[in-house]
């Protein structure tokens, strides 16, 4: 089996411990890349979504 290369919204609601709207935010301010397809599900580029994570400022 390949290496996931895409989040849903779910995923980064369980990974950042944050609502659904949140991350719609993120979405809408276009901190990673992501595409949405037919039935308008998101799907969030894991690799700009790591490294957006690991270079947060603390």
């Amino acid at each position: 089996m390949s290496e996931k290369r895409c989040y849903t919204v779910q995923e980064l609601q369980e990974i950042l411990g944050v609502s659904r709207p949140t991350i719609y935010n993120l979405l809408k301010k276009k901190e990673f890349r992501w595409i949405q397809l037919d039935g308008g599900k998101y799907h969030i580029s894991k690799k700009s979504f790591d490294d957006w994570l690991d270079n947060l400022e603390q």
